[in-house]
């Protein structure tokens, strides 16, 4: 079995770490010295131009990306971690997915949609990443999980404050063994306080830290954002601490433990809203697409479907005008600034409101362009992936998944070609994407020039590395790796 696993993988990677770290035994095992068992780990001199030894590379190296070399141990499930480290796996990690044997990742099972027995929320946010599937209630699969952290740089997990401590895996514990590693916990609520022990779930903590309560029709109830926001919020925070700890093991030689969790997360995104409370108690209110301080800035239905457009200063304003031929309500003196704008809304909304309704979509976008007024439409799934500028800005990647090869949702271009288009949005409804397309996801929102997220390896299946990171990263023996299998404490899925 494990020869299927591993077929005939070198163990190059274990003697390069045994000359890094001769202390490191030949079968299992932590090294003895964890703060040296990777060159990223041997810090040199913060006058140091790289910040990092062992790196030889001159500038202008063809596609070097700043995070190769570092291991990160990820016990995260669902959106806020998994997003994090999918973020650093774009830039050259070694994301190292720890799953549950069986079900993996809670993400597995939501759906439809699913292509094969893969839900696509987890293809989601789980692009190039290794899984291993560990039974960390079972000794020796808790005792994995501390020799990967011992030669890993980055530990990240999702559990309820004190759940990893029950098994020995805590920061204390962790720490103990490995006092180079930037330690990074996501909760709902935080590591401390009154509800420090509650589960965190995205919509939960958008309720509780006000971000519903400013979200939905101004005469109508809360309403939840149509992506997890507060979970990606809390993602991109913990993905920049995770650069911050790494720069400050830089400079100390020490590791740190970052609480990052949703809901200060989220109260830390209402930004205006919040400081408009804090320094004049002005209670918020939801407003649709409009803006409380900014008029215009909203959506306006056209006769076939809506425009934003925001005016963010006087002379937008004036431009707005000349493009609805409303010259006149430019100089009306309810409208000269935008404090008064606000003030006058009402009257405002309704005049530009029924101008907006006389002209197509498509006629509002030809007279707005070049006018130095933000503007677009409210573009439909169809309208933002084919959209010129989300092509040009490479924003879909295509991979090859390891049992269902290459899916994907249709290209509606191809399909509505063959099928009318009533029964293509019928087939977009479902319950499982067809087969034979290559799979694409939504790629890297930034481009850096120096180096490309191009290439990604596609979400992994649960337990598909088990073997390969035992015997290439920790240098367990075949018999030593069959023996966890045999008794449970490990998984390994076959890929056929």
């Amino acid at each position: 079995m494990l020869s299927a696993a591993l077929g005939r993988r070198s163990c190059s990677c274990v003697r390069r770490r045994r000359r890094l770290c001769p202390t490191l035994p030949s079968s299992s095992g932590c090294p003895a010295s964890p703060l040296s068992p990777s060159p990223l780990r041997i810090l040199s001199s913060p006058s140091s131009s790289r910040g990092v030894q062992g790196s030889s590379l001159q500038p202008g190296a063809n596609n070097v990306k700043p995070l190769e070399g570092v291991k990160i141990l990820d016990l995260t499930r669902v959106l806020a971690g998994p997003f994090a480290t999918m973020n650093l796996g774009d830039l050259g990690a070694e994301v190292i997915k720890v799953e549950r044997p069986g079900v993996g990742d809670d993400t597995r099972a939501w759906g439809p949609p699913f292509v094969g027995t893969e839900s696509i929320y987890f293809l989601s946010v789980n692009r190039n990443k290794k899984s291993i599937a560990v039974n960390m209630k079972n000794p020796k699969g808790a005792k994995i999980i501390r020799e990967l952290a011992a030669v890993s740089d980055v530990f990240v997990e999702n559990y309820v404050p004190g759940k990893l401590a029950e098994m020995g895996l805590g920061y204390e514990d962790i720490n103990k063994i490995a006092p180079h590693i930037v330690y990074c916990s996501i909760t709902g609520y935080g590591q401390t306080g009154p509800a420090f022990q509650r589960a965190g779930y995205d919509s939960v903590a958008a309720a509780v830290s006000g971000l519903m309560h400013i979200t939905g029709p101004e005469d109508g109830d809360p309403v939840r954002p149509g992506v997890a926001m507060t979970d990606l919020a809390t993602g991109l925070y913990t993905y920049g601490a995770i650069m911050a700890g790494l720069l400050q093991r830089y400079k100390t030689g020490k590791g740190v433990h970052i609480d990052c969790n949703l809901l200060s997360s989220q109260v830390a995104c209402l930004t205006h809203i919040a400081a408009n409370y804090l320094n004049c108690k002005m209670e918020a209110k939801r407003w649709g697409t409009a803006h409380g301080s900014i008029v215009p800035y909203q959506a306006f239905k056209t006769k076939d479907g809506y425009l934003v457009v925001g005016a963010g200063n006087d002379q937008q304003f004036v431009t707005v005008c000349k493009i609805l031929n409303l010259l006149e309500v430019s100089k009306d003196s309810r409208y000269k600034t935008n404090k008064l704008r606000v003030q006058n809304r009402k009257e405002l909304i309704e005049i530009l409101s029924a101008r907006f309704s006389e002209k197509m979509t498509t006629k509002w976008l030809e007279l707005f362009e070049g006018s130095g007024v933000p503007y677009g439409p409210i573009n439909s799934m169809q309208q933002v992936f084919s959209d010129p500028q989300v092509l040009h800005n490479g924003l879909i990647m295509e991979m090859d998944h390891p049992t269902v090869g290459k899916i994907a949702v249709p290209d509606l271009e191809k399909v509505c070609n063959c099928v009318p288009r009533e029964l293509v949005w019928r087939r977009l409804q479902w319950r499982s994407v067809p087969e034979g397309y290559v799979h694409r996801i939504q790629g890297p929102a930034v481009r850096y020039s120096e180096f490309s997220a191009s290439k990604p390896k596609p979400p992994p299946l649960v337990g598909q590395h088990t073997a390969e990171v035992l015997k290439g990263t920790l240098g367990y023996e075949d018999n030593a790796i069959e023996e966890l299998l045999r008794t449970g404490a490990v998984v390994q899925h076959e890929v056929k």
